[in-house]
């Protein structure tokens, strides 16, 4: 008797091609929804895309920051309902005029909306909000309960 070395590539040689075939689509589908690409079926003629948050934690205050290049004020809304805030808009596409023969196009356009359950000792009523240079700043102060406190220590 010989020992065979055991290669796992040998095996998945004879496996069909459309299990391959279905890797390749799942794939795609991963890649589609984290590059902010997802788009919705042809026939629904709507796009969405996902733009980046990073949300932060400060002694004071939560800070959520959105990435939101080429959207205008006017196409953000914010709203806060039963401590749940929800940021949606529209990435409108430029009107240009296609001339030339275009080789790539990366840039997503269409709605988005972006929910997060905020903690209950956020104040609502001092939710401020900040847009510039493409960039959406929410700053969510917290409730002075929720703040870390020292307490001193006594000794007899």
């Amino acid at each position: 008797m010989s020992i065979i070395r055991w290669t796992p590539t040998r095996e998945l040689m004879n496996w069909p091609q459309g299990l391959f075939g279905m890797q390749r689509e799942i794939n795609r589908l991963f890649e589609d929804v984290f590059q902010g690409g997802m788009q919705a079926e042809e026939n629904a003629g709507v796009n969405f895309w996902t733009p980046a948050v990073d949300i932060a934690e400060q002694e004071n205050e939560y800070t959520v920051k959105m990435d939101l290049p080429g959207v205008k004020k006017e196409d953000v809304k914010i709203t806060l309902e039963s401590n749940i805030l929800t940021i949606r808009g529209e990435k409108k596409q430029e009107k240009e005029s296609r001339e030339g023969n275009y080789h790539r196009a990366e840039r997503s356009y269409g709605c988005f909306q972006r929910s997060f359950t905020l903690p209950t000792t956020v104040k609502s009523d001092r939710i401020d909000a900040l847009y510039k240079d493409g960039i959406l700043t929410v700053t969510l102060p917290k409730d002075e309960e929720a703040k870390p406190r020292q307490i001193d220590v006594k000794v007899k």
